[in-house]
């Protein structure tokens, strides 16, 4: 999967008109903060289970853990998978941003301005 597919399919949003029941400023802060809590506690419930399962075969030990060097592949792919993630975290922004329209903004559109 290349960088623009996975960035493009984390941001996937449903159709219709996004519904506010607060101040629409305070909704996308409250948005962007529940999906980040959403990941974190996945995440270490994941990470937990895999620290256990590790310490109760005896195959790796915590300072293991916090010694690791990632491989560059490995790395590319840790900055992929922040890059998927920050995309998932701030879709509420960017969908708003989309949704702003050039014209509303003052500004041609770029098939306004290919007519021109």
């Amino acid at each position: 999967m290349s960088i623009a597919d996975a960035l493009a399919h984390s941001a996937a949003k449903p159709a219709g008109k996004r519904p506010y029941f607060l101040d629409k400023q305070v909704e996308r802060c409250l948005a962007i903060t529940m999906a980040a809590v959403q990941e974190l506690a996945v995440t270490r419930q994941r990470l937990d289970t895999v620290e256990r399962i590790l310490a109760q075969k005896g195959l790796m030990s915590q300072s293991e853990i916090e010694n690791f060097a990632p491989t560059r592949e490995a790395t590319a792919e840790r900055a992929l998978w922040t890059q998927e993630y920050l995309t998932r975290i701030l879709r509420i922004v960017q969908q708003e941003g989309e949704a702003i329209s050039p014209s509303a903004m003052g500004e041609k559109s770029s098939e306004e301005l290919a007519d021109e």
